[in-house]
């Protein structure tokens, strides 16, 4: 087991300060996952919880309570130049990840970055940019895909790499979530292009295509979407100015400027195909997420909501015995399992951000490239962009009648 007393690993291991911007969802998630890690894995630094930081001092004081952070900032500015801060973590919405990253890694920080990286291609250039520059100094920059935290999908990878579906066929992926399928749900940040770049196709799909990457080992080349906006008006939330922060309606409506959906296809650089789905708007799919790969010689498929478990078919066995067979991933030799329970007893969602934070903090103190990086990030927004460009210039033939 990869646990020892707290006391002892305190006394050996050096701290390293994180000061975390943003404080909802996601800053809720990260902050479990700082505040576990050092409990459960042996870890060659010991993740301190320096400060967390929020525009609403009111608000951002009762997350840094309710989380564990010793101090609360209204500033990120402020934030990065604190002493105590060796790693900022930012999990703000997309159009501030840019400046706050960059900025970061210029004063001397590591980042760690909620996906997708950034809004646009430019910047993820700049901020890959800036990353690139950090090495030379000691600093890592590392990109919050934390599916690829699910052990897995992380033994996926391994069988894949390993050769044990052979040369790749296809990948499909869907990610299906239906919290907007009612039209009177308010306009929050996510539904306004300004803020979140793009809808379901950032949300999800950076998601998504990120995994078909990871699993592949290969970079998607070429894509060929869709996407639609099926509801195009919603009420404004209730908040400072009509904020967009959520909770109460205000009245009024407001534009929807993101798609609410995307379909597309692609091919992988071996000359695998690839399709996926995201949509907020599938009634009845809370946050389901979905993979299957199809290889020379056999199968993986993945279900989030059944996360400790992996699919996989043999098609080098005979046809009397071959089928899908039922991996269930709690053992100490999968990927992460080594520190938790004995087999059988499952993790949970919160796990991969405990694991993504275990990642970060090896990544440091051993100077390992970072996985994902900035330039992974980078690469997953190319595709962002390819797909949003392909959807706005796609026409739709009309079939030939019969």
């Amino acid at each position: 087991m990869a646990r020892r007393d707290q006391t002892q690993q305190e006394t050996a291991a050096p701290p390293l300060g994180i000061g975390m911007v943003g404080y909802a969802f996601m800053g809720a998630a990260h902050s479990q996952g700082w505040r576990t890690a050092g409990h459960v894995f042996d870890l060659p630094m010991r993740p301190v919880l320096a400060a967390i930081c929020g525009r609403d001092r009111t608000a951002v004081e009762a997350a840094a309570g309710r989380h564990g952070w010793a101090a609360a900032e209204t500033d990120w500015r402020a934030l990065i130049a604190r002493d105590d801060v060796q790693l900022v973590d930012i999990c703000t919405p997309g159009d501030s990840h840019a400046e706050i990253a960059v900025a970061a890694l210029e004063a001397g920080k590591h980042v760690l970055c909620e996906k997708p990286l950034a809004n646009t291609v430019g910047e993820a250039r700049a901020m890959a940019a800036a990353a690139e520059r950090a090495v030379g100094r000691g600093r890592t920059a590392m990109v919050g895909f934390n599916y690829r935290r699910v052990p897995a999908l992380a033994h996926a990878r391994r069988l894949i790499a390993e050769g044990r579906i052979g040369a790749l066929r296809h990948i499909r992926a869907a990610y299906l979530q239906d919290w907007l399928v009612d039209p009177a749900s308010p306009l929050t940040w996510r539904l306004k292009k300004e803020h979140a770049g793009s809808g379901a196709l950032g949300d999800l799909g950076a998601h998504v295509v990120d995994l078909a990457q990871f699993l592949a080992g290969e970079p998607l080349v070429a894509v060929s979407a869709l996407s639609e906006t099926f509801v195009r008006e919603r009420p404004l939330p209730a908040g400072p100015s009509g904020g967009l922060g959520g909770g109460a309606v205000a009245g009024g409506l407001g534009a929807v400027t993101v798609d609410d959906a995307a379909v597309f296809t692609g091919r992988l650089a071996s000359g695998a195909l690839a399709s996926f789905e995201v949509t907020r708007m599938a009634a009845g799919r809370k946050n389901a997420l979905r993979l299957e790969i199809n290889g020379e010689r056999g199968s993986l498929a993945f279900d989030l909501e059944r996360l400790n478990e992996l699919s996989f078919h043999d098609h080098t066995e005979p046809a009397t015995t071959a089928g899908f067979r039922r991996i269930l991933v709690t053992e100490p030799e999968h990927p992460y399992l080594e520190a938790w329970w004995p087999p059988g007893h499952t993790l949970g969602y919160e796990h991969t951000f405990v694991h993504q934070a275990r990642d970060v903090i090896h990544t440091i103190a051993e100077g390992a490239p970072p996985v994902p990086s900035f330039a992974d990030g980078l690469q997953v927004q190319r595709v962002l962009a390819a797909v949003e460009e392909s959807a706005a210039k796609n026409s739709v033939l009309t079939p030939v009648p019969l």
